[in-house]
């Protein structure tokens, strides 16, 4: 393996120019007997040759559910560890290592393990979007489907830590009442967009709805019409009535969005920084079609999670399939 790759996280390996990279990718998927997960984050290229694209726990159990040999996950870096707790006997690859995420990085390890150890009589939900050290950690997985759901399973006097992300434990306080701990820990992405930028828009679309994730912060939750999951702003943009939609998430949804409903007029909700139109992860947006390409053929990068960790974190993601 050349040193260079190694420093970069990814094969930076020269590729034909001539190489239509869709067709040779989908031919090597057959020839190593391999899938491909795209989340709804990544570029509308990588969607368009994935096998599975969704939201990460789901791709990881269609993966799972799968004969593959080896799962290629276009997202980053925990999820590839969920789809290696659930599928052990596979080799798991990410096309570039260095695509983390900010929320899973706001709650380190060690750091967790202490405020935990601090409040022993409480229950520990932690969001999906955690390392496996995180879920090694708790005793319950949620995802934001399923997370109001899974707190309403555990008793009223039940003392409860949610973690990591701050504006979802709260969101998740509003509607069950409850007082959790609350991690001090967010995601970049839902963390940036601007509620000005998002009310000009609404006057210049006055019939558009205001949709966001619960991971945006309370103000951005305030003025939308609805909120949910990536999975569910989808299905909401196809079930209802309306026909403009303002998204306040991750951009790369507005592809499956747009293609589900070409009649609908879909606008990004723009972030704080003035130089952008939309508001984009930039780990997940570190991958494309010549990484996957590469990363198909060297078999490199590979994600793997010591077996002791493994064991653990599966633990609370199978709770909460149980509960769910």
């Amino acid at each position: 393996m050349k040193d260079s790759w190694i420093k970069k996280g990814f094969v930076d390996e020269p590729v034909d120019s001539q190489i239509n990279l869709a067709n040779r990718i989908r031919d090597l998927v057959k020839e190593k007997n391999a899938v491909i997960l795209a989340h709804y984050y990544q570029d509308a290229d990588i969607q368009d040759i994935a096998d599975f694209v969704g939201d990460s726990l789901d791709l990881s159990r269609k993966a799972a559910e799968t004969e593959a040999d080896i799962i290629l996950f276009a997202g980053v870096h925990f999820m590839a560890e969920t789809a290696k707790i659930l599928s052990p006997g596979k080799k798991v690859l990410i096309p570039d290592q260095m695509a983390g995420c900010s929320l899973a990085d706001s709650c380190p390890p060690e750091a967790f393990a202490v405020f935990r150890n601090e409040h022993p009589d409480h229950i520990v939900v932690t969001y999906v979007n955690t390392s496996a050290a995180i879920k090694a950690l708790s005793d319950v997985c949620c995802t934001s489907t399923n997370a109001l759901k899974i707190i309403q399973h555990i008793p009223e006097g039940q003392k409860i830590i949610f973690a990591p992300d701050r504006n979802l434990g709260n969101y998740l306080n509003s509607l069950t009442g409850r007082e959790m701990l609350v991690w001090d820990g967010a995601c970049h992405v839902h963390e940036e967009f601007s509620l000005e930028k998002i009310l000009l828009l609404k006057s210049e679309y006055p019939d558009a709805k205001v949709i966001c994730h619960p991971e945006c912060v309370k103000p951005i939750r305030i003025v939308s019409d609805f909120i949910g999951s990536t999975s569910a702003l989808l299905e909401f943009s196809k079930t209802d009535s309306g026909t403009t939609y303002i998204v306040a998430t991750e951009s790369g949804i507005l592809h499956q969005m747009k293609k589900a409903n070409p009649h609908k007029l879909f606008i990004p909700a723009p972030p704080k920084d003035s130089t952008c139109a939309c508001n984009d992860c930039k780990f997940m947006k570190l991958h494309n079609l010549k990484k996957i390409y590469n990363t198909l053929k060297f078999e490199w990068p590979e994600v793997s999670v010591p077996e002791d960790i493994r064991q653990l974190a599966e633990v609370p993601i199978r709770r909460m399939l149980d509960w769910s």
